[in-house]
């Protein structure tokens, strides 16, 4: 049987990437809202561990992101499906991603998604032209994660 997974990356403002990231893949940025609630409701969750981004209360150093057609818990939030989750740590990036996503255009399309990416907040690191192995940009998250487009 195979297995329900996320890819979690870490951040220094987890809501923040998760909203470049949703813009970025036309995905959802999660919606805990109801689910934070209940816990505070219910005594489960403290006022310190809950912020709000976007007019939705949230948990504290954590955005998650989900496939649009995708199934998801309506009470969490949380996806079912194909995720991102962000999660804030003290430490900054310090070198060289060990994982990362490549973003694919349609075809013929990589230099307008490339050019929508930077107005997001991406940069630009260099063009890749390996001929027949492939044409991708190296780029950078608003907080340095490298990531490609082909």
């Amino acid at each position: 049987m195979a297995l329900h997974w996320k890819l979690v990356v870490d951040s220094a403002n987890a809501p923040a990437l998760a909203d470049f990231w949703a813009a970025a893949l036309e995905y959802e940025v999660e919606d805990p809202s109801r689910l934070v609630e209940q816990l505070l409701g219910a005594g489960h969750l403290g006022e310190d561990a809950v912020v709000e981004h976007r007019g939705r209360r949230t948990f504290r150093g954590y955005a998650a992101i989900r496939h649009p057609d995708d199934p998801y818990d309506e009470t969490s939030g949380v996806g079912h499906g194909r995720r991102l989750l962000f999660q804030d740590v003290p430490e900054g990036k310090s070198g060289k991603n060990r994982l990362h996503v490549d973003v694919h255009s349609e075809p013929g399309g990589r230099d307008d998604l490339v050019a929508r990416l930077v107005d997001l907040g991406a940069t630009r690191v260099r063009e890749i032209d390996k001929g027949p192995g492939g044409h991708w940009w190296l780029m950078r998250d608003p907080e340095g994660n490298e990531f490609c487009v082909a």
